[in-house]
This record gives structure tokens, C-alpha cells and sequence, in this order.
């Protein structure tokens, strides 16, 4: 979860950065500018300037020596002067050597080794600041990790104020804040980042478009494609310019909220902002439309790639094949997969697991074992998804004598089954009317830890109804109720006549009751009107 305060760094305005169609989405409420990523000339509040006064008597000696013995690296005397470390006297040292990066995070992480209560905020900063200045990018984000992965809420602050004082008398650069920002990024501490950021706008630093670009990423990983637009915006107010990277993510994060539209804009105005289309690019689209069942436009992006000079990728029909499977229109998906290969593309163990699955959906086990053999002879391992689509396309088909096989082998190939393949169990059984033997698989997935889904209890419920076993479906809507599911209202309502019919209205009542105090009422079912109904019962009976 994002951090309210970071959120409220995002209220919705109206920003016209690119087509007026794209414009409604939720900004950054700074001012806008327009100068140099580095430095601004909207009047940024100076940096602050804090000094350290000079070494002085036996400060001045010790660090006199200490510098001595780095020169000439001799390590053995200086571990006989580390009980001998302050922070005064590492900061003045960290002075006098931060010229030569590499004896300075030596000697950085021989204090943190020998003596680490010599280390403050102040010293942590001093070795950013001579790291980012030379360009020792990584080595900085690795201290940063190690100060801020155990440090408590109020650090991040601290360590910004620490980096700002300290700016001037280490003669540093505005990298420095980049690499605090992308470090927060990247460990998806979204409310220190965004605080980050709005900081260093007011002092006239803004953070790189690579280190943006790992920001909106982090956001996508979370699911915060509405945040990340957002900060987009912010990008081109403050005329950060993206790159290729970041108009991909961009659409991606508009092909998630809905909006194929504004996705498919970003693609057009690429060339004018000076870039070209990468397979990503139309690969982000393809999967946008794909999502939304929308597969000619699909299969029209995957031509236009081409058109453009670009060669369809694995991801591109893998993506493709996907989405026809999803939709039970499989010769479509098949057509796709045949032109994979003439176009000598390698399907892989995603290309074979989506149509296996799609063939085991449809109950086609055979199609699924022709799959299965051009795999293995194509020298593609199997895994633990191959299997279950296999073991569903014969549950499908009743054959649970073949399916049971499967489970075994699994055995032998070190696969653990998971949910999915206990759910096709299930399902297989309930097309063999056998609801006491799914009921018993059901209970056996429970035991090893595996959720069962809605299709699952709904497989069962409607099993048990059709065998005309009310009380069998009774226990099972009481685990459904034990999990917080919604009953189909079709079955519920066959349910609660079979029940009258045997004669137990009262069970009727109840069940209503407690769907009720739960609020697990499905939608559709009229609850007065069934209990209205068992109660006519009752006084007809009388």
C-alpha cells in the first residue's frame, strides 16, 4: 500500500502535456519550469552551507597520522588507532582523502568494521557525496540500502538534511540526490521517494529520467498504474524529458487503467518527441487490447510492427495466443502459433502451457497431448502448469483413470501439484458424478495448504445438486460460507427447492439466515420470496 501522504502529493488537475484527450489525469502540485535537469531559474531556496570546525591538538595528530598511514596504505598500524575514531575525526579524514574514491570507501568501511559507532549521518553522507561525484553510482545506492532498510521513520528525512548540509563543504554533486531518490524507488518506499523528489525541486535539483523511469516502474510492479501517470505528468511539467523507456511504461500504465485510447497516442506522438517504436511498444499494446478481448486490434498492432521494420518477438505471440485461448477461440490461436514457427520464432514453455491449457479449457486432451510430445521433441522441459493443463483436459473429458496417471508422474518429475490441479481433480470427478470422491479431493486440497476458488465450489455445489444430494451440498455451502464466497444464485435457488421437496424448510431458513448475517446474498436471489415460499410449505403441511 502507498502511504496516504504520498497520495496527497497527487491531486487531480487538468495538465496539457500531450493531446488534450490525454490531459485529465492526477499531477504533482508544484510549479512548472523550464531550464537545465541540474540546475533552475525559478529562484530555488540556496543551498545551506554547515561547516566543521578545524581539528585542532590531538584531533589534528590523529588525523594527521590516520592520513599518513591511508597514503601509504598501512592497514596494520591503523587497526592498532581504531579505538581512536570519532566522527569528528573520520569526517575531517573523509576530507582530506575524498579526492581518491577508492581509499575513501576503504577506509568508509574499515571504521564500519573496526569501530561503527564512529559512523554517523553526517559521515554516511560524506561517502555519498564522494561516490556520486565520481560517478560510483552503485557502490552509493549500496550504503543507502544498509542505512535505510533497518532505519525507523524518521530517518529519511534526517539523511536528506544530513546530504544537504554537507553539499558545499564536500563540493558534491546533484547526483547525489538523484541516487537517494532512485534508491527509494527501487525499494519501493514510495512516500520517502515522492517526498524526495519535492524536495529536491525546491532546491533547484531534479533526479534523472533513468532514475524517474525506476519510480514509475516500482509503481507498475504495485499496481499503481494511476500514480504512475501522475508522476508522468509531473516529468513533463518540470520538463524532465523521457525516454523511449518511459513512453512504454507510460502506455502500459494507460493499458492498465483502461485507457487504450490515450495508450495507442503515446505510440503516434513517439516519432514527433524523436523516438522510434520498440517491440515493446507495440508489444504493451498488443497485450492492452488483448486484456480487453479486443483481438483483431491486437493482431492489427502485431502487423503495423512489422509494417514498421519490426520482427514480432516470442512475447508478441505467446501475448496473441494468450488472449484467443482466454476467449475459447482456439483455430485462431492455433493459426497464430503455425505462424510463429514458419516465421522461425521458438515457442517456449509459456507458448506450450497457454495452448495446452487452452485445449485442456475446451476438454481436447488429445490436441493436448500432440502439444505435449512436439514439446518434448522440441526439447522443451515441462513444468507443474504443462501437467494441469494436460490433467484438466482429461477431467473435462471424465477419463480421471488418465488424469489419476498424470498426478502420479508428477511424482517422479518432482513436481508438487498446486490448486489448479487438485480444482481439475475436482471438476473431474463432478463430471463423473462421483460428488462424495470431489468432495474428498476438495478436502484433501484444503489439507495441503491450497485455497480453493469460486469455480471450484461452484463445480461441487452444482454436483451435488444435480445427484440430488441436498446434504452434501449443504456442507459445502457452509465452507463456502467459512471462506467468505458467494453462492451462484441458480444453483442456491435449485438448492433451496431440493431442500423443500425432502421436506426441510427449516434448513432453507437457515441457510438464509446465515447467508444474510454474512452478507453473502447472491445477486438475484430473492431471499423474502424463498422463505415466503418454504413457510407456505409449512401451512399447507399443516
Amino acid at each position: 500500500m502507498i502511504h496516504k501522504e504520498t497520495m496527497n502529493k497527487f491531486p487531480f488537475r487538468q495538465v496539457s502535456i500531450l493531446p488534450n484527450s490525454i490531459a485529465k489525469e492526477p499531477t504533482f502540485t508544484k510549479p512548472s519550469v523550464s531550464v537545465n535537469l541540474e540546475t533552475r531559474n525559478w529562484n530555488p531556496i540556496p543551498i545551506p552551507h554547515r561547516t566543521i570546525p578545524e581539528p585542532k591538538g590531538q584531533d589534528l595528530d590523529f588525523v594527521n597520522v590516520v592520513n599518513s598511514h591511508l597514503i601509504h596504505s598501512d592497514w596494520a598500524k591503523l587497526d592498532s588507532l581504531a579505538n581512536g575514531l570519532t566522527a569528528f575525526r573520520v569526517k575531517h579524514i573523509l576530507l582530506k582523502i575524498q579526492k581518491d574514491y577508492v581509499l575513501s570507501l576503504e577506509f568508509f568501511n574499515w571504521v564500519g568494521t573496526h569501530k561503527p559507532t564512529s559512523h554517523t549521518l553526517e559521515t554516511h553522507s560524506m561517502i555519498l557525496h564522494i561516490l556520486t561525484k565520481y560517478r560510483k553510482f552503485k557502490s552509493a545506492e549500496s550504503i543507502l540500502r544498509k542505512i535505510l532498510v533497518p532505519g525507523s521513520i524518521d530517518l529519511p528525512p534526517k539523511l536528506f538534511e544530513a546530504i544537504l548540509y554537507s553539499y558545499r563543504l564536500c563540493d558534491s554533486s546533484p547526483r547525489v540526490f538523484d541516487s537517494l531518490f532512485k534508491t527509494f524507488a527501487h525499494m519501493k518506499k514510495f512516500r520517502n521517494a515522492t517526498d524526495t523528489f519535492c524536495r529536491m525541486k525546491d532546491y533547484g535539483f531534479y533526479p534523472t529520467v533513468e532514475s524517474c523511469n525506476a519510480y514509475v516502474s516500482s509503481l507498475l510492479d504495485l499496481h499503481r498504474a494511476d500514480v504512475a501517470l501522475a508522476f508522468y505528468r509531473e516529468m513533463r511539467r518540470c520538463r524532465i524529458s523521457p525516454n523511449v523507456y518511459t513512453l512504454n511504461m507510460v502506455m502500459c500504465a494507460y493499458c492498465r487503467v483502461g485507457k487504450l485510447e490515450n495508450a495507442v497516442e503515446v505510440l503516434e506522438k513517439m516519432e514527433s518527441m524523436g523516438f522510434s517504436p520498440t517491440i515493446v511498444s507495440y508489444n504493451t499494446l498488443i497485450a492492452g487490447h488483448c486484456d480487453k478481448g479486443l483481438l483483431s486490434s491486437a493482431v492489427k498492432f502485431k502487423n503495423l510492427m512489422v509494417k514498421n521494420g519490426l520482427h514480432p518477438n516470442v512475447v508478441t505471440f505467446n501475448t496473441l495466443i494468450d488472449g484467443f485461448c482466454k476467449q475459447g477461440k482456439l483455430p485462431e490461436a492455433n493459426r497464430i502459433f503455425s505462424e510463429m514457427k514458419a516465421l522461425n520464432v521458438a515457442p517456449n514453455i509459456v507458448t506450450y502451457n497457454t495452448m495446452i491449457n487452452g485445449y485442456g479449457q475446451a476438454g481436447n486432451s488429445e490436441m493436448g497431448s500432440r502439444l505435449f510430445e512436439e514439446m518434448s521433441r522440441d526439447r522443451v522441459s515441462a513444468d507443474i502448469l504443462t501437467y494441469n493443463g494436460l490433467i484438466l483436459g482429461l477431467c473435462k473429458e471424465g477419463n480421471t483413470k488418465k488424469a489419476a496417471y498424470l498426478v502420479k508422474e508428477l511424482d517422479r518429475k518432482n513436481f508438487v501439484p498446486n490448486a489448479s490441479t487438485f480444482s481439475a481433480l475436482v471438476g473431474g470427478q463432478c463430471v463423473r458424478k462421483n460428488s462424495d470422491r470431489a468432495f474428498l479431493l476438495y478436502k484433501s486440497m484444503v489439507r495441503s495448504g491450497y485455497h480453493p476458488d469460486e469455480h471450484t465450489f461452484k463445480m461441487l455445489l452444482s454436483s451435488f445438486c444435480n445427484n440430488r444430494d441436498f446434504d452434501g451440498a449443504v456442507e459445502v455451502l457452509k465452507e463456502m460460507f467459512e471462506r467468505n464466497f458467494v453462492p451462484d444464485s441458480g444453483i442456491l435457488y435449485d438448492l433451496c427447492l431440493g431442500l423443500k421437496r425432502c421436506g426441510k424448510e427449516k434448513w432453507v431458513e437457515l441457510l438464509c439466515t446465515e447467508m444474510e448475517a454474512r452478507r453473502l446474498i447472491p445477486q438475484g436471489f430473492d431471499m423474502a420470496k424463498m422463505i415466503c415460499c418454504v413457510e407456505e410449505n409449512d401451512n399447507s403441511t399443516v
